[in-house]
C-alpha cells in the first residue's frame, strides 16, 4: 500500500519533527552530571518557570521521574496513598516498594478518575507503630484520558495539606488536561508540591521527563536520579528535543483532542461497537471477544497499528492525522458492515 502505516497504540510512538531535529543538532552541550549542559539547565529553567515551581529535574523517563518524587517525598516504612489505576501504582514495576520500600495504599478511582475524598480520609494511618506513616497524596491527571475536575484537585490536595500530607501529580498528559479545561500550566498544577511532566508523549520529544517542585526537593532528587543511573552527560542533545516541545507543541494537543472527539463519534456509528466519549485524546472501544483477531487482521492489512484487546485503548497524536483517522474508521466499519 502506498500510504504510511497509522500508529494509535500510544501518543509515545511519535517522531521528532523536522525542526525539533534541527533544534537537536544545534543544541549547546556540557556534562549535566556536573550541571554545566546549557540546555538541560535551560529546559529545567524553563519548565519551573512554566509550571510555576522554584526548580525542575530533568529525567531520562516518566517512570524515573515519578519514583524519584516518592523517595524524595517519603522514606522507608512511609507510604503513599493513590488510586487503583494510577501509573505509579499499577505500571511502574513496584518501583517505590521494591527501590524505596515505600509502602502503596491504593484506593479505588471514581469514574471521573479521581479518588474520594472520603477514602482518603479513611486512609490516612493514625501516628502508631502499628502502621506504616502516611506521607503523599498521589494523583494523575489525565488518567485514562480523563481529566481531572479543578475543583476535585482544589479540595484534594488542600485537605492533603491539611492533614499533613505531602502531594505528587504524576502529569504525564497534564498540558492535554490544561488544553482541554482553558488552564495555564501553573493553574492546572496548583496545589501540588511536586509534578512530573512527560515530554515524550503528545508533546512529541523522543524522550524524557521533568520534575518539577522545591529547590529543596530537586536537590534530593538529583541525589536520587543519579543512584538510579540517570545521570547523563552531554543530555543537551535530547534536552532540546524537550525545550521545543514544551515551546511549540502544547497549544496544538487541541488538535489531537478534535481527533480523538472525530474517531469516537465515527466508530459510534458502527453497529456492535461501544465507544467512550473522549475528554481528551485517548478513547476506547468495546470490541466483541470473537472480533478481535478478525479486526486486528484487517487493521494490519490497512497499515493500522492498535494493541488489539476487548477493551481497545486508541490514542490521537500529532503523526496521527485526520486523513489516516478516517482510513482507520474506513477499515472498522467495513470490517463489521462485512460480518
Amino acid at each position: 500500500m502506498s500510504e504510511q502505516w497509522i500508529d494509535l497504540r500510544s501518543d509515545t510512538v511519535t517522531r521528532p519533527s523536522p525542526a525539533m531535529l534541527d533544534a537537536m543538532r544545534a543544541a549547546d552541550t556540557g556534562d549535566d552530571v556536573y550541571g554545566d549542559d546549557p540546555t538541560v539547565n535551560l529546559l529545567q529553567d524553563t519548565a519551573a518557570e512554566l509550571f510555576g515551581f522554584e526548580a525542575a529535574l530533568y529525567a531520562p523517563s516518566g517512570t524515573q521521574s515519578n519514583l524519584i518524587a516518592l523517595l524524595a517525598h517519603c522514606g522507608r516504612g512511609d507510604e503513599y496513598i493513590v488510586g487503583q489505576e494510577a501509573h505509579t501504582y499499577r505500571y511502574e514495576g513496584g518501583g517505590a516498594a521494591v527501590l524505596g520500600s515505600i509502602q502503596p495504599q491504593p484506593l479505588p478511582n471514581q469514574a471521573d478518575g479521581s479518588v474520594a475524598i472520603a477514602d482518603i480520609e479513611a486512609n490516612i494511618k493514625p501516628d502508631d507503630v502499628h502502621f506504616a506513616r502516611s506521607r503523599l497524596l498521589a494523583l494523575e491527571n489525565t488518567i485514562g484520558g480523563r481529566v481531572l475536575p479543578a475543583a476535585y484537585v482544589a479540595q484534594a490536595t488542600a485537605y492533603a495539606h491539611q492533614r499533613g500530607l505531602a502531594t505528587h501529580l504524576d502529569g504525564a498528559r497534564i498540558c492535554n488536561a490544561a488544553v482541554q479545561q482553558g488552564l495555564s500550566l501553573r493553574d492546572a498544577v496548583q496545589g501540588f508540591d511536586s509534578v512530573s511532566v512527560c515530554l515524550s508523549k503528545g508533546l512529541g520529544a523522543p524522550v524524557g521527563s521533568v520534575l518539577c517542585g522545591s529547590r529543596a526537593l530537586i536537590g534530593q532528587g538529583k541525589r536520587w536520579r543519579k543512584m538510579l543511573g540517570g545521570g547523563m552527560r552531554q543530555a543537551g542533545v535530547i534536552a532540546a528535543a524537550g525545550l521545543y516541545a514544551l515551546r511549540h507543541n502544547v497549544g496544538r494537543l487541541a488538535e489531537d483532542h478534535a481527533n480523538a472527539a472525530f474517531l469516537a463519534a465515527e466508530l459510534a456509528r458502527i453497529p456492535g461497537l461501544k465507544v467512550s466519549t473522549p475528554q481528551t485524546n485517548i478513547f476506547y472501544v468495546d470490541v466483541p471477544p470473537q472480533h478481535t483477531a478478525g479486526l486486528q487482521a484487517a487493521l494490519h492489512a490497512a497499515q493500522i497499528r492498535v494493541s488489539m484487546a476487548p477493551r481497545l485503548r486508541l490514542v490521537t497524536h500529532l503523526d496521527a492525522p485526520r486523513a489516516g483517522l478516517e482510513r482507520t474508521a474506513a477499515v472498522f466499519a467495513a470490517y463489521f458492515n462485512n460480518l
